[in-house]
Order: C-alpha cells, then sequence, then structure tokens
C-alpha cells in the first residue's frame, strides 16, 4: 500500500443475504485527486461507500483510509473522512448556521475554532446571506450544499460525496461542481459517485467504471476512451418502439454493440460513413423509420456500452 494512496480499497464484498451488492471491487485513490465511481443506479456505489464510511460492516475484503483500516482502525479512519450522503442529513427546523454549530460540536469543535469553522464553511458552500434561515425555506439544492458544509467542518483529508447532485436544480449543480473543484485544487482528496457521465469528465483524475457490484473498467479519460478504439457512437431516432428494431440493427454489418435508451437507440460502430445507409436498410425492411441521426465521437456513455452491453441509464 503506496503511502500516496489516500484511499485504498482491496476485494471488498458485501451480501445481503442471497443478494451480492458489491463483487471483489478494489481501487485506489492517489491523496489530492478526484477520483469517481461512474455506475448507473444499482451498481453497487452506495454499498461500497457505506462500507468505507464503516456504516456497513463488509462481508469481505479490507479497505484503508490515510492508512487506517476500515475493519481494525475505524474511528481513525472516520476520523480522516467527511462524508456527504445522499439522503440530505439536516434538522429542517434549525437554521443553516445552526445546523452547522451542531454537526461541528459533533466534530469535538468548541468555541471560537467551531465560529471560525462555520463561517469559513458558510462562504465556502455560498450561504453567507442566507445562514439565519431556517433550512425547510431552502430549494433542495441549497440543501445539499449545507450537507456539504457540514461534511468540510472539521477539515478532513478526504471527502467522499455520493451522488451529490441527483434531483437539484442545475444552478445548484453548477455550484456543487465548483465547489468540488475548488476544494481540489485546495488539495483535498475527493471521491465521487455518480451516474453522470458528464460529471466524472469534467471532475475526475480517474475513473472507475462500476456494473452490477463490479469495477469492469478504471483509469484516465483517455485510456478509457482508448478501449472503444476508433468506433463511433450512433443515436437513432425511430418511429417505433426501439424493442421492434433491435435485433436487426444487432446483425448489420460493422455494428459491434446495440442498446436503446429513452425510445432511442444507441449504437457502436466501425465505421459511420460504411453503417449508416445498412441501418436505415435494416430498419426499412421492418416498416421502420430513422427520424433522427446523432453522430458523436466516443465518451464514456461508449465505453460503458462496450463492456457492459448497455445503455449506462439502462
Amino acid at each position: 500500500m503506496s503511502a500516496e494512496n489516500a484511499v485504498v480499497v482491496q476485494d471488498l464484498h458485501k451480501s445481503f443475504g442471497e443478494l451480492q451488492a458489491v463483487k471483489g471491487v478494489s481501487f485506489e485513490v492517489a491523496a489530492g485527486e478526484v477520483f469517481s465511481l461512474l455506475g448507473p443506479n444499482g451498481a453497487g456505489k452506495s454499498t461500497t461507500i457505506s462500507m468505507l464510511c464503516s456504516l456497513l460492516e463488509p462481508s469481505a475484503g479490507e479497505a484503508f483510509i490515510m492508512g487506517h483500516s476500515i475493519r481494525s482502525a475505524s474511528a481513525q479512519a472516520r476520523a480522516a473522512l467527511g462524508v456527504v450522503p445522499q439522503d440530505i442529513a439536516l434538522y429542517p427546523d434549525l437554521s443553516a448556521c445552526e445546523n452547522l454549530v451542531f454537526w461541528g460540536k459533533m466534530y469535538g469543535l468548541r468555541g471560537q475554532l467551531l465560529k471560525q469553522r462555520v463561517d469559513e464553511v458558510l462562504e465556502i458552500i455560498g450561504l453567507t446571506d442566507r445562514q439565519r434561515d431556517r433550512v425547510n425555506t431552502f430549494s433542495g439544492g441549497m440543501k445539499r450544499r449545507v450537507n456539504i458544509g457540514a461534511a468540510l467542518l472539521h477539515r478532513p483529508q478526504v471527502i467522499i460525496m455520493d451522488e451529490p447532485t441527483v434531483g437539484i436544480d442545475p444552478q445548484s449543480r453548477r455550484h456543487i461542481l465548483d465547489n468540488v473543484k475548488s476544494l481540489n485544487q485546495q488539495g483535498m482528496t475527493v471521491l465521487y459517485t455518480t451516474h453522470y457521465m458528464e460529471e466524472a469528465e469534467e471532475l475526475s483524475d480517474h475513473i472507475a467504471i462500476m456494473d452490477l457490484g463490479k469495477i469492469v473498467a478504471a483509469g484516465t479519460y483517455p485510456e478509457l476512451i482508448s478501449l472503444v478504439g476508433e468506433q463511433t457512437r450512433i443515436d437513432l431516432g425511430l418511429n417505433c418502439e426501439p424493442d421492434q428494431v433491435l435485433p436487426a440493427l444487432k446483425g448489420v454489418e460493422g455494428v459491434s454493440q446495440v442498446s436503446s435508451l429513452d425510445g432511442k437507440v444507441t449504437a457502436l460502430v466501425n465505421d459511420s460513413n460504411l453503417v449508416l445507409p445498412r441501418l436505415f436498410d435494416a430498419a426499412n425492411s421492418l416498416g421502420a423509420r430513422i427520424t433522427s441521426v446523432d453522430i458523436q465521437e466516443p465518451n464514456l456513455e461508449a465505453v460503458f456500452l462496450h463492456l457492459t452491453g448497455r445503455a449506462l441509464r439502462d
């Protein structure tokens, strides 16, 4: 285990009865980087995070936070962490400032240091002017920003953010992403989970793609994109249900993967100029019509499709 790694995960497993939620996950997060766990809902990301936070005991495997075992030194491991959970962990009838004071005391902060840290955190999350307002008057995005603030009060060495932008407005989402970048620029290590590929692409030094309880690929963005090779992604709109034409499209020469999502078909192809006319012919042969075509360079969606045979948000 390298001293330069802030988080080391070694073959973690977690089962709930017959259900295997996490199936041998391993990865390392270097100190000072943003590392994203990217995958669809149900991939096992939050279960993995819960084990790292000592909220769940692993069925097997080990992990270390700043060199501290989550099994044998869980108190020290937790002390090095700031955790932003998926669910809002705030008291709605208290103000933003009162919530931060409460959580600061839970971290052992007192007196002038507590006041100083609350003021600093309010500035970081951009809510100084709303600090006296009750949390139940805040938007979902503002509540999540207070949630982030609570995790920063004790100056953790590593912050874990579990899907922090789900269900919030674009302005708050932008604010949170900018917060992640700013914290990282100040030297903080960030472990970030998301099912939004554009967030992982924008924020991350390294990305691990997770599906069905396993890490299916990991690396930098360019390294992951290279897994697709020279293939191009084509998104097709249809005048029928995708399932009616998927089998035919999968059989088209030059198509390596086909999946459907939100009423559209996504295909990975070797040469769009050659393959696109064949896709039109295949659809026409079934009495279907392609109504729109969007040709894109390979991205993380294409990587996930290449590795799993499914679109990222299937």
